[in-house]
């Protein structure tokens, strides 16, 4: 009955904890601060552990031939991601300053929208697209963090890039990948791995949202969210379609703002402390947004895919 629920909501086996864990974290968050196994599952301390290991397990299908596909597609995902976030973000700025436009953050928007939910594409491509799609997850999760919105500044002159933050990032899919071509076994073995964290993950981000930061996050983080999906959305699709040849499906799954992102802000006041004044409000915007896009983004793939086509719903438009 449960499992039935969950695949009637688009990534609902992402979308569903992750939407628990945030209502338990704000109504009840001394549950997950009991320590022990119950932390360590129930609460945002687990997210980069369960992340780490849907990572690892993913690199495992990631093989010597297919990389070719992976790279093509994951990357006009990625950089076209990147692109539009950049863009935009800088061009506030420059114009506007740290601060931005209309209560709208500088470092909000970079954050936001450069970032994307990983598990949710995951959730999304094991419903509507194939094993490349999935594999390609391992790529995007690079933007799924403070990195790339560190390269974004630090390519307008704001900030400087951490290059220890990229090593780390691909060690648990490079370590899975080499495995993975050394034993088809384990391949076997640990790729059904990464669907079954994808609730776990889901939760343990959800723990690390504040709902009444949500709401503090006012119509700025409304509307933050909207940019990502509405402006970045139609962009990454563009490429996917027009560079990648492909539906577009998988654009829309990549037009979501990172859980993670919600800490983005704060990372980056740690590189740069000119941007500690901005970290609350740009937090309550991200907030807003990683929710906004948490339930828009289903929807939009769902009915693209039905629409125009994807491996598991192919028409002629594929």
């Amino acid at each position: 009955m449960i499992t039935k629920f969950l695949k009637k909501v688009p990534a609902g086996m992402m979308i569903v904890p992750l939407l628990i864990g945030a209502f338990m974290n704000t109504f009840f968050p001394q549950f997950g601060e009991m320590g022990s196994y119950t932390t360590a599952v129930f609460s945002n301390a687990g997210a980069a552990t369960a992340i780490g290991i849907q990572l690892f397990c993913l690199g495992t299908t990631l093989q010597l031939s297919d990389m070719p596909k992976v790279f093509k597609r994951g990357g006009i995902l990625l950089i076209s991601k990147f692109i539009i976030g950049a863009v935009i973000g800088i061009a506030v700025g420059k114009i506007f300053g740290m601060a931005g436009v209309f209560g709208l953050t500088t470092l909000s928007i970079i954050s936001a929208v450069t970032n994307s939910n990983g598990s949710i594409y995951l959730s999304l491509m094991q419903t509507y697209g194939d094993e490349s799609d999935c594999a390609s997850m391992a790529l995007l999760s690079l933007n799924d963090g403070p990195l790339f919105t560190l390269i974004a500044l630090g390519a307008s002159g704001l900030a400087n890039v951490p290059i220890k933050a990229l090593i780390a990032t691909i060690i648990p899919i490079a370590v899975g990948m080499v495995l993975g071509n050394l034993d088809k076994s384990l391949t076997e073995f640990l790729s059904p791995a990464g669907a079954i964290l994808i609730p776990f993950v889901g939760y343990c981000l959800g723990s690390g949202i504040n709902l009444t930061n949500v709401v503090k996050g006012g119509p700025q983080g409304v509307i933050l969210g909207l940019i990502t999906v509405f402006i970045g959305g139609p962009f990454i699709v563009a490429c996917d379609r027009l560079i990648g040849r492909r539906p577009g499906y998988a654009g829309w799954a990549v037009a979501t703002t990172a859980g993670n992102a919600v800490a983005v802000p704060a990372a980056v006041a740690l590189v740069d402390p000119a941007w500690e004044p901005y970290v609350a409000t740009a937090t309550t915007q991200v907030a807003s947004a990683v929710v906004v896009t948490a339930i828009l983004v289903p929807i939009l793939t769902n009915w693209w895919a039905n629409k125009y086509g994807c491996p598991q719903k192919p028409n002629e438009n594929m």
